[in-house]
C-alpha cells in the first residue's frame, strides 16, 4: 500500500506551493501512558521514505498526561485522552507542496538504554492540513528494568551471598507493585545466571516492599566471569524488559 501511495505521489502534479505543515507526534508506553521528560523523553524523526532525506528531528518533551484519562476514565472516542496541558510530545512544521508519504520513528526512552527501543508509523500527509490535538499516537513496548545491586563489575567471594536488587518500570517511568495500577502480580521478574553459554541459575525475584523495586539472593556462584540479567515479561501485554551486568567471582 505505501508503494502504491508513494508512487501516486510522485506522479501526481505539483498543485501547492510549498505550503507548512504542522504534525504533532506523542510516543506512549504500551499499557501506559506517555513518555516524557522524566525519562529522558523520546526522539523522534520524520523522514521521506522515497529519497530518506530527515525532514525534522527532535525530542518529545513534557509530563505523561493525566492518568484517570489514560488509565481508568477513557473518554468516549474522539475526546481528549492525551491532550492535556504540559502533557509530552513533539511538533514539526514540514514544508509541503504535494501529498507527502512519510515515515515517523520513535526512539526512547532515553534516559535507559537498555530500555530504549523503537517503532515507526508510516502516514500520508496533505499540505496546509495540520495533524494537532491528541496528534500522531505511537506506541513503545517493554519495561525499563534499572538494576540497583550488586555494583558493576564488583568482586564477590566464592560461595557468598550476593543480594540482587532492581526496578522495574513501565517506560514511562509509571511505577510497579502488586495490586497497583501497574499490578506486578502478572509481571514475570527473574534473574539468571549465564556461565559459558550455560544457564547456572534463575530465581523469580519477590517485591521487597518499595514500590517497583524487585530483590533475590544468588549463592553457590563458582570462581570465575558470570553474566547476570534481570528480565521482566508480561507477555500478555506484550511487554519485556532486561537489564544485565558481569559478576566476578574469586
Amino acid at each position: 500500500m505505501s508503494a502504491l501511495l508513494l508512487s501516486a505521489t510522485q506522479m501526481a502534479p505539483r498543485v501547492h506551493a510549498q505550503t507548512p505543515t504542522r504534525i504533532l507526534v506523542r510516543a506512549v508506553s504500551n499499557d501506559a501512558k506517555i513518555i516524557g521528560s522524566n525519562v529522558g523523553g523520546v526522539r523522534i524523526m520524520i523522514t521521506d521514505p522515497a529519497t530518506g532525506s530527515v525532514l525534522a528531528d527532535g525530542i518529545q518533551e513534557g509530563n505523561t498526561g493525566d492518568t484517570r484519562l489514560i488509565m481508568t476514565e477513557r473518554p468516549p472516542r474522539h475526546e481528549t485522552m492525551y491532550d492535556t496541558p504540559g502533557a509530552a510530545h513533539f511538533t514539526a512544521e514540514l514544508m509541503l507542496d504535494e501529498p507527502t508519504v512519510v515515515n515517523i520513528t520513535a526512539i526512547g526512552p532515553l534516559d535507559n538504554p537498555e530500555a530504549t527501543t523503537r517503532s515507526m508509523k508510516q502516514m500520508l500527509l496533505f499540505p496546509g492540513q495540520h495533524v494537532e490535538g491528541e496528534g500522531v499516537i505511537i506506541e513503545l513496548n517493554g519495561f525499563t528494568v534499572d538494576w540497583l545491586s550488586p555494583a558493576p563489575n564488583a568482586e564477590h567471594a566464592s560461595g557468598s551471598e550476593i543480594p540482587v536488587r532492581a526496578r522495574v518500570t513501565m517506560l514511562c517511568g509509571c511505577p510497579t507493585e502488586p495490586g497497583g495500577l501497574w499490578d506486578s502480580n502478572g509481571i514475570d521478574i527473574r534473574v539468571r545466571v549465564i556461565s559459558d553459554g550455560q544457564l547456572v541459575q534463575e530465581h523469580v525475584m519477590n517485591f521487597s516492599g518499595e514500590t517497583s523495586i524487585y530483590e533475590a539472593t544468588l549463592s553457590g556462584l563458582d570462581p570465575g566471569s558470570h553474566r547476570v540479567e534481570i528480565t521482566a515479561s508480561d507477555a500478555e501485554h506484550a511487554n519485556f524488559g532486561r537489564a544485565s551486568r558481569t559478576l566476578l567471582v574469586q
